[in-house]
């Protein structure tokens, strides 16, 4: 307990966090402070301390899943904020690089390589999981994306909707132009799409099973005709594109191939196209993914610096025609979806077990701290080949 013991009290400050060891002692740390939460844990073997003192992320996100730590006053969601709360990165959090950081650095580089066959491998871990378990948190439309809450108290339904809205209106679509969705997910947004403007829409993805719902949907929509769905790497697309929309897949992409990718992209567009790509991103400057989401949840994945995007796209010759940073609108989205699997606790479990339950929620709370008081956020970025491509004012971004 030695290590983590000196660890915490450098840590934890604000608010208050009891830790009940094995050896019946208790641990305080912290002082109560209004805003701040009251913790308490309990480490159920002896070897907890020493695991989460090692790689604190990874450490604690581990004994929590393997019921080796659990909660005995407040929730995982609780606890985790908690800390990110008392390293808040708006407060000048600490971000010091040591040599678990660097070791990390290095193996994220390796991880970050994202060919096409470790791409589709990537996508399948997360996204090929049961469809039962993404109907049970997400809303009715299956938008596994920052929602944007025009309004903090809209339902998740509402907010999904007002996003594909926005995302709609900075396309300024016409009907019949051609659109390419890379990663189209389960098909809402290509289905949106059409149905508002009229526009014929090929979607792109790496997940058999996504492909199969989007389908399924486009038939049951009765716009099979005009929203059509293929399982294919976005590099391996041809064609001209009047519009592209790329949401939550440029993740999944990793630093070594922006270049490539947006080079693609210019090379589908027309002269006269426009794109939107909406992706999680770092306020910070370029950085790792931690070992506990790269190993568990998102292989392969990386949220980028705003630089590392735009340096990209100016090699690429793509005019950044607008940038919005969206600062809370995933924090919102995520305490939805960990609030709703909470509520299906028994059916996840019996889907999967207790231990994928605590992984899960674990995942989108840590999340939602992180865009909260971490230095993670969403960008929508508008690119075009020609100035003369859009309206020179903002005013036609207008939701319907």
């Amino acid at each position: 307990m030695y290590l983590l013991d000196k660890l915490l009290r450098r840590v934890v400050r604000k608010g208050t966090l009891v830790i009940h060891t094995t050896d019946g002692k208790k641990w305080h740390y912290g002082q109560a402070q209004p805003g701040y939460g009251a913790v308490e844990i309990r480490f159920n073997d002896s070897g907890v301390p020493l695991a989460i003192a090692r790689d604190p992320g990874l450490g604690a996100g581990e004994c929590y899943m393997n019921q080796r730590l659990d909660m005995v006053v407040g929730s995982i969601a609780d606890m985790i904020e908690l800390f990110y709360k008392n390293g808040s990165w708006d407060e000048g959090g600490p971000s010091r690089a040591g040599f678990g950081e660097w070791f990390g650095a290095v193996r994220n580089r390796i991880d970050r390589l994202n060919w096409e066959s470790r791409s589709k491998k990537n996508v399948a871990h997360h996204y090929d999981l049961s469809d039962r378990l993404y109907d049970l948190f997400l809303d009715a439309d299956r938008q596994y994306s920052c929602a944007y809450f025009s309004n903090p108290s809209n339902t998740l339904e509402h907010a999904q909707h007002d996003k594909m809205a926005h995302i709609a209106a900075k396309l300024h679509l016409k009907a019949g132009q051609r659109v390419l969705d890379i990663g189209c997910g389960w098909g809402g947004m290509a289905i949106y799409l059409h149905r508002k403007t009229k526009v014929d829409v090929l979607g792109v993805t790496l997940s058999a099973e996504q492909l199969a719902v989007a389908r399924a949907r486009a038939e049951a929509a009765g716009v099979a005709a005009h929203v059509k769905f293929e399982l294919v790497d976005y590099r391996a697309v041809t064609g001209q594109f009047d519009r592209i929309v790329s949401v939550g897949m440029f993740e999944h992409v990793g630093p070594p191939h922006y270049r490539t990718f947006f080079r693609k992209c210019r090379e589908l567009l027309t002269d006269d196209g426009v794109m939107l790509l909406h992706t999680i991103g770092r306020m910070a400057g370029p950085g790792t993914t931690d070992r506990w989401t790269s190993k568990y949840i998102f292989p392969g994945g990386y949220s980028p610096a705003l630089s590392e995007i735009v340096r990209a796209t100016e090699k690429e010759k793509l005019i950044t025609a607008d940038v919005e940073t969206l600062r809370l609108h995933y924090a919102h989205t995520l305490d939805e979806w960990y609030r709703r699997c909470v509520a299906a606790h028994d059916e996840i479990i019996s889907l999967y077990d207790e231990k994928f339950y605590r992984m899960w929620t674990f995942y989108l709370t840590a999340a939602a701290s992180s865009f909260r008081h971490g230095s993670m956020c969403n960008y929508q970025l508008q690119y075009i080949k020609r100035r003369t491509a859009l309206p020179i004012t903002r005013d036609y971004i207008q939701k319907t």
